[in-house]
C-alpha cells in the first residue's frame, strides 16, 4: 500500500468509497469536487496497486491554530489492516498546524476507540449533526 496524493481524476474512485463507507453520510458529488480541488486542502489516497482504497482529506486553519480532517475512509474489504491510522497520520503531518479536529458520529465505536488510541479526546457533542439526527462528538489531538 503506499499514500499518495488525491486529484480531480480520482473523483469516480472516491465517490465509490465514500458510497460504500458512509452510505447514508456520503458526500454529494459538488462536495468530492470541491475536496479534491480546493488549493489549501491536504487530501491523500490509499492506493493497492492502482485502486483507491482508502482516502483522507484535511483544511488546515492556521490562523486558528487548529486543522480539520473532513473525512476519512477505507474499503470494507481492507479494514482493520491500519490502513485508517497511516493516512491520518500522513494528513496531520501535512496539516502544518498545531491540532487537529474531527467529527464522528457517536455510534461508531470502532473509529473512536482508533481516535482515542491515536490521542485524540473528546471535546464536544454537535446535537443531531448528521441527516438521520444522530449526534456527533468533535475530537481533538495535540499534534
Amino acid at each position: 500500500m503506499d499514500i499518495v496524493p488525491a486529484n480531480l481524476l480520482d473523483l469516480n474512485a472516491l465517490r465509490r468509497l465514500e458510497h460504500e463507507s458512509f452510505e447514508r453520510d456520503a458526500w454529494p458529488l459538488l462536495d468530492l469536487m470541491a475536496v479534491l480541488t480546493f488549493p489549501d486542502v491536504v487530501r491523500l489516497k490509499a492506493v493497492e496497486g492502482s485502486q483507491m482504497i482508502g482516502f483522507v482529506a484535511g483544511d488546515p486553519h492556521p490562523g486558528d491554530g487548529w486543522g480539520w480532517i473532513a473525512t476519512i475512509a477505507v474499503d470494507p474489504r481492507y479494514r482493520r489492516r491500519g490502513i485508517a491510522t497511516a493516512l491520518l497520520h500522513e494528513c496531520e503531518k501535512r496539516l502544518g498546524v498545531p491540532r487537529s479536529r474531527l467529527t464522528v458520529r457517536l455510534s461508531n465505536e470502532a473509529a473512536i476507540r482508533m481516535y482515542e488510541r491515536e490521542g485524540y479526546a473528546a471535546i464536544d457533542v454537535w446535537n443531531s449533526y448528521y441527516s438521520d439526527g444522530e449526534d456527533a462528538m468533535v475530537m481533538e489531538k495535540t499534534l
